[in-house]
């Protein structure tokens, strides 16, 4: 055997060898073209059923549907979002938070995540990091009056009445209907 002959035979194994480790360290085989579509109508099935217990008020069945489906498909942001907003409504404000923060780690632009973090802040009274959020959400989309309406109460709460008077006006520009916005707004104007 030449020397060319052994330093290619050793490459070759080198390489297998690093093979088998890759092979090795996977820890789970991937599931085939059956094993998916099953799992994705089992998702799909465990995402309306949580819509369906969601609508019925039932928030506890709607969270373990959700949370079941998150383990099947723990990168779907959709699945993610509904959990953490779920988490939020029945009253673990610091669980949805972390959860939305994970969905903000896999798509940083969702201004809807950042509205909702902002008011999960604004609930727990950290004032400046709904602030924070509110900014992020308008850089993204500034033609979302709701994000206007939340950023004025908040405002509102931290004493920047001319501020919020500019985002609740800015909001019924976008959305004429939204009289949240306009009694708000009447409030405001009513106090000073």
């Amino acid at each position: 055997m030449s020397v060319f002959a052994i330093i290619m035979f050793t490459a070759t194994l080198y390489f297998a060898y690093q093979i088998f480790r890759h092979v090795q360290s996977l820890e789970e085989p991937l599931p085939n073209n059956d094993e998916r579509l099953t799992r994705t109508i089992d998702v799909n099935s465990l995402v309306e059923e949580a819509d369906e217990a969601y609508g019925m008020e039932d928030f506890k069945t709607a969270q373990e549907k959700l949370g079941q489906a998150y383990l099947l498909a723990p990168q779907n942001l959709e699945i993610l979002n509904k959990l953490a907003f779920i988490h939020g409504k029945r009253g673990d404000i610091q669980l949805a938070i972390d959860l939305y923060n994970r969905s903000l780690s896999m798509d940083e632009n969702d201004d809807l995540v950042h509205n909702a973090l902002a008011s999960l802040h604004r609930t727990k009274g950290s004032l400046m990091l709904a602030k924070e959020h509110y900014d992020k959400a308008l850089s993204i989309d500034d033609t979302y009056a709701v994000t206007y309406y939340n950023y004025a109460n908040l405002l509102v709460d931290l004493g920047e009445k001319e501020q919020a008077e500019a985002m609740y006006l800015r909001a019924i520009e976008l959305d004429s209907e939204m009289n949240e916005a306009r009694e708000a707004l009447e409030t405001l104007r009513k106090a000073q």
